[in-house]
């Protein structure tokens, strides 16, 4: 899934990044190394305000105000701006600034320091250069970090280098941060290092957070001190980071608690995998509130998962709209989710509009989704396409559902390689296929291992397999516990096998009983013929009728023959004599049988003859005989 967010890596430098408390400048957003000025109590940076003190301020009262400005800057306009406090804030602003460049213009380096931290808060560049330059020569240290600054947004990477190091060597902490930044881009790591370790240890929290990052890209276990530190300062990246590592540590718990921190700051992927965390431990609806956050702010993984716990608490309007906005944002598992939604409606053409769309944004499952849908569709040629599409780009689920279509079409040698790709990149099914495949040759062996690999994986029907090889082999124990294997893994053969060796045993009847039932209850008309013959036994004749019923009118002729008899002694012949025909029709001997003994007692000897000819002919050995016997009887008594 592609990451779309709207948190920075922590690297761009925010207008809240802290500098020296003499003065200040807020730079404009340019490269990833533009630098702050003022301390402020925004942002990641979390300081206490330093900056300009009250006492520099020029104060005009209400009446001041009133009496100077225009009427125009005292009436709010009709879209809000221009209000009384806006008029203010300029007012006090433009005194400020006059009051400051009196005094620089008259030769106070101090005061052409705040007057250019302030032109180029403003963005006046060249204005502030030269009164930064001139306090910054003077050997003001917040002067010459806030050059550094202009100078690199210039453009003028060498010489911003220079400033910030005269500023780093006067105790700077922001400038020791903005010159580790321009080393560690020049591939001077060691001395980038250096330099924010120094403005590290003096609690800045972006070079912190910088050192942390560049020891985590070097594996140094240190890193979690400094992204600590910084995320103790509210850097909210570093937060995030902190907790990924505990995370990846196997610290939930701790990971929990800085995801909660850094996503309280509206930090969009910790909010995310917050709710990843707590998803995953059933606190639902906590999740969902995350979930939501992370989605308001940007993160369209996040809108794609709200989507997920929508449609399983039963709520699939709200969770297509969610989807819609993640894959509006480019997320392909949102586009394939609404894709299935649509396809589960048979809305196939919006349904292929949106794989599509997961296919326009990478997502693979995209060209699987659409050759199952053509496939649904009856249009093989299209799947085929799509198929191989998806498993040209190694969709493992992809390989094996082309090479099936092959193999369906008698391409075994086109099959082959494509069921071993799909085998060897982890798909339990397409192991499968192949043991299928050799053991269509006769390659027991090759079918074994394959089907080992996809049993590993919990894949039923080849537990049962490697379960019925044990058996064959006299194994029981062996077979048993792959019976039971393949049973848990979803198969209803092996449930049914598992009850029957069982049953055999006659050690665990309740056992037994338990897997016929499940294997009954996905419709395997054996099981379904066992439980109603157990009901029988017990005397639950309603229980054994509804088993019987259900397993007759799947196809079972054993239990439609049972289910005459249970009817045939509870009078009722007539509806007895429908099923035991259905299951003489479908090649009951027993069944067959019978009708010819009821018809004898009819006097429709005709008809009795048939169905004795029928009952020799279906079997097994003993009602043939009986069969025999019957017809040789009637044929004496007519010649008699």
């Amino acid at each position: 899934m592609k990451l779309i967010g709207r948190n920075g890596t922590g690297e761009r430098l925010a207008a809240s990044s802290t500098t020296d408390t003499d003065t200040g400048a807020r730079p404009t957003a340019q490269s990833g190394t533009s630098l702050p000025a003022q301390r402020t109590t925004a942002g990641n940076g979390g300081l206490a305000a330093s900056g300009y003190g009250p006492d520099s301020l020029v104060h005009l009262t209400a009446d001041q105000v009133v009496a100077t400005a225009p009427a125009r800057d005292l009436l709010e306009s009709d879209d809000g701006a221009d209000s009384f406090e806006t008029a203010l804030a300029a007012r006090e602003q433009a005194a400020l600034e006059a009051r400051h460049r009196g005094s620089a213009d008259a030769g106070d380096p101090g005061a052409a320091s705040q007057l250019g931290a302030l032109l180029l808060r403003r963005g006046d560049l060249q204005d502030a250069e030269p009164y930064l330059r001139t306090a910054a020569a003077a050997g003001l240290r917040a002067a010459a970090n806030n050059l550094g600054v202009l100078l690199h947004q210039q453009g003028h990477r060498a010489e911003a280098a220079q400033w910030w190091r005269q500023a780093a060597v006067a105790g700077s902490a922001p400038a020791a941060h903005a010159l580790g930044l321009q080393l560690r881009d020049q591939g001077e790591e060691e001395a980038a290092e250096y330099w924010l370790h120094f403005a590290a240890e003096q609690g800045h929290p972006l070079g912190a957070y910088a050192l942390g990052d560049l020891m985590e890209h070097r594996r140094d276990v240190r890193a979690e001190r400094w992204f600590k530190a910084a995320a103790d300062s509210g850097h909210r990246e570093a937060a995030y980071r902190l907790a990924r590592m505990r995370e990846a540590a196997g610290d939930k718990e701790t990971a929990e608690t800085w995801y909660r921190t850094a996503a309280a700051r509206s930090h969009a992927r910790a909010a995310l995998r917050l709710g990843v965390l707590l998803e995953a431990r059933g606190d639902l609806d906590e999740a969902a509130r995350w979930y939501r956050q992370s989605a308001q702010n940007g993160e369209a993984r996040a809108a794609c998962a709200l989507g997920f716990l929508l449609r399983d608490a039963g709520d699939p309007t709200a969770a297509a709209e969610w989807w819609q906005e993640a894959a509006e944002a480019g997320d392909g598992t949102a586009a394939n989710a609404l894709g299935a939604l649509h396809a589960g409606r048979g809305e196939n053409a919006v349904a292929e509009r949106w794989y599509r769309a997961a296919l326009d944004a990478g997502d693979h499952n995209g060209a699987f989704n659409l050759g199952l849908l053509c496939a649904g569709a009856g249009r093989d040629t299209q799947a085929e396409q799509w198929y191989r599409r998806a498993a040209y780009a190694g969709h493992r689920e992809a390989c094996n559902a082309l090479a099936v279509m092959l193999l369906q079409r008698g391409d075994e040698s086109g099959a082959e390689p494509w069921f071993s790709k799909a085998a060897e990149a982890g798909s339990v099914d397409g192991a499968f296929n192949l043991g299928v495949l050799h053991a269509g040759r006769g390659e027991t062996r090759q079918a074994q291992e394959w089907y080992a690999r996809a049993a590993a994986e919990g894949h039923g029907e080849a537990a049962l397999q490697l379960a019925v090889v044990q058996e064959q082999r006299g194994n029981l124990t062996g077979a048993l516990d792959r019976y039971r294997q393949a049973a848990e893994g979803g198969s209803a053969e092996g449930a049914f096998r598992l009850a029957s060796l069982l049953d055999r045993r006659g050690d665990a009847d309740a056992d037994a009983e338990h897997w016929y039932a499940v294997a009954a209850d996905t419709g395997h008309l054996r099981a379904q013929v066992r439980m109603g013959v157990r009901a029988a036994e017990r005397g639950a004749l309603q229980i054994a009728e509804s088993w019987y019923r259900r397993a007759a009118e799947g196809g079972s002729r054993s239990a439609a023959f049972n289910l005459g008899l249970l009817l045939a002694r509870q009078d009722s012949e007539a509806e007895a004599m429908l099923w035991y025909t259905r299951a003489a029709d479908a090649g009951h001997g027993r069944a067959a049988l019978r009708l010819a003994l009821l018809a004898l007692r009819r006097g429709e000897a005709v008809q009795a003859e048939n169905w004795c000819r029928r009952a020799a002919e279906y079997g097994p050995a003993e009602v043939a005989e009986r069969a025999g016997r019957l017809l040789e009887a009637m044929t004496a008594e007519l010649s008699a």
